[in-house]
């Protein structure tokens, strides 16, 4: 179902404010309460269904490999807690705000095209780990089926572009039919190597990394944790999905309660799980399989080993393949869907033009593609540490803003505010935090101040983040955040449980109907606007003042 909206900009002149809006998308809005039907419990497995990516298994095993055992655990417990840390904040915000993190981003230090950069640091992300996704997918590809790997790169591409076209609808069904499934054929070999090979347990305690020089050392714990810290960005994709949690009541308190904590800073510890197993498997194959080291890190190729062991060698590479297929498609479908709300909110924003989500799925699927056939598993632990100081910076600003700047220091606004007209263009406080944060971090991961500090880099990056929000809320007193505090409508934002309202306004220039928390008072007329109509209105007629 699909919708066409246009304005009439100050002069008379008929200009396309957006073209075929995927209903369900809301990309540029706030989730209505009208479309958010599903139970907590369904959300919640949704969302977790989004970490069935098997990069895990792929993170764990390089910096096991790289670092030794003992390094790699610690590398992995930090990179847990960091996760769960700043992850709480914004899962709660989106979950109770109904907000993707884009949204929450704008009001919580970084204002109106300020969060435009932290967009591209998510876009980058969603691609980047679609394109090592459909690297593993096209291995399992070339190993079942023969097909050549540039071909397999192209086919998991494809694959995806008509399961994003839809949403959420369709998003929550393949997660839900295909999570028990993959749930077995993932824990089935781990679970056969602990009981049939209780030996493999002293291996890989003793595992020392490529190096034979796996003693515990802080730096290598650092370098190993950057590495998963890459992962940290994946909470905004499981916001993506949290954004539609329902109303939480006195009523349903509990269950909303456990869906948020398990599906959004929960899911790093099926996550570290998933990388502890990933060079649980790596040990196994480089001491116990001939060649072993050569593949210990591919994922579809742990799996094969282990199941060769169970069953007929027909039957082993048939479910690895289909593993590897399952866990492709459910984490690169949100991939893709996350990758193109993140590049069409940018655009839309800079260019006052919406050209519809699907331009920007494409988009994202063609970069991943590039990635791909550029063999990024040659590289891949430079990527993930580069970026890693990115996605902790934004993540760790958002996140300290919540936390200090509204409830501690209350300078912040509580509620956080997404709407033109309401916000400044950039906020010194976020904007400038996460700069910093990530400008410092990242010159400290390639050497900049010297060798010594250089494995540290992420806890500048989460230093930083931490620190200079607050300072700079209290050196510019909070008067960035807001451009005005009235949207001219007296009509009160959230309900009885202090739930956004779902009281519904006709917007006058789209002629659709929205609810409160996504309008505003006309500047021009004495009419409501709604959020994409002020988003797209290239004269600013709509927009109030200042």
């Amino acid at each position: 179902m699909t919708q066409e909206i246009t304005s009439t900009s100050a002069d008379g002149t008929g200009v396309a404010r957006a073209a075929r809006e995927t209903l369900e998308d809301y990309t540029l809005r706030f989730a209505p309460r009208s479309y958010r039907k599903w139970s907590p419990g369904v959300v919640g497995v949704t969302a977790l269904g989004g970490i069935a990516y098997l990069a895990d298994f792929a993170i764990g095993a390089n910096i096991g490999i790289a670092y030794g055992t003992t390094n790699a655990l610690w590398g992995i417990a930090v990179f847990a807690v960091v996760v769960l840390a700043t992850g709480f904040p914004v899962a709660f915000y989106a979950a109770r705000y109904n907000m993707d993190l884009d949204l929450i981003t704008r009001g919580s230090g970084f204002d109106y095209y300020g969060s435009v950069v932290t967009n591209v640091i998510f876009a980058t992300f969603t691609f980047i780990f679609f394109a090592l996704e459909g690297s593993i997918m096209a291995q399992g590809l070339e190993l079942g089926l023969g097909i050549p790997l540039w071909l397999g790169y192209a086919l998991s591409t494809v694959v995806i572009f008509p399961l994003v076209v839809y949403g959420m609808s369709l998003l929550s069904t393949l997660q839900l039919w295909t999570t028990p499934l993959w749930l077995l054929l993932m824990v089935a070999p781990f679970g056969y190597l602990l009981v049939g090979h209780p030996e493999s347990v002293g291996q890989f305690f003793a595992y020392q990394g490529e190096s034979g020089q796996g003693a515990p050392s802080l730096g290598a714990v650092m370098l190993a944790a950057g590495v998963c810290l890459s992962l940290i960005v994946q909470i905004a994709e499981q916001i993506d999905y949290l954004r539609f949690m329902p109303p939480r009541t006195p009523e349903n308190a509990r269950r909303w309660w456990a869906a948020v904590l398990l599906a959004g800073p929960g899911w790093v510890l099926f996550g570290a799980a998933k990388q502890v197993v990933g060079l649980f498997l790596a040990v196994y194959l480089i001491a116990n399989v001939v060649d072993g080291a050569a593949v210990a890190n591919q994922p579809v190729y742990q799996f094969l080993e282990i199941y060769r062991d169970i069953m007929p060698a027909w039957l082993a590479v048939t479910l690895a393949v289909v593993l590897v297929v399952i866990s492709q498609v459910k984490i690169n479908v949100t991939n893709a869907y996350s990758g193109s709300l993140a590049w069409t909110n940018s655009y839309t924003r800079i260019t006052r033009h919406y050209p519809g989500r699907l331009v920007f799925l494409g988009v994202n699927l063609l970069i991943a593609l590039v990635l791909m056939e550029a063999n990024m598993f040659d590289f891949l632990n430079t990527i993930l540490g580069f970026y890693a100081n990115c996605g902790i910076a934004w993540i760790g600003v958002v996140a300290t803003d919540i936390a200090v700047n509204k409830y501690l220091l209350k300078l912040s606004p509580m509620v956080p505010e997404f709407r033109r007209g309401m916000l400044h263009a950039v906020n010194p406080v976020g904007f400038g935090s996460m700069l910093v944060a990530a400008g410092v971090s990242i010159a400290v991961f390639f050497g900049a101040f010297g060798p010594g500090i250089q494995p540290f880099s992420p806890l500048v990056a989460i230093g930083l983040a931490v620190v200079l929000p607050p300072v700079l809320a209290v050196a510019t007193r909070g008067r960035w955040y807001l451009r005005r505090t009235d949207d001219g409508l007296d009509l009160p934002m959230f309900d009885e449980h202090g739930n956004p309202s779902g009281e519904v306004l006709h917007c006058h220039v789209c002629e659709q109907d929205f609810e409160r928390p996504d309008v505003t008072r006309c500047a021009a007329h004495d009419a409501v606007v709604c959020s994409l109509c002020l988003s797209t209105d290239r004269t600013g007629e709509h927009v109030l003042p200042g």
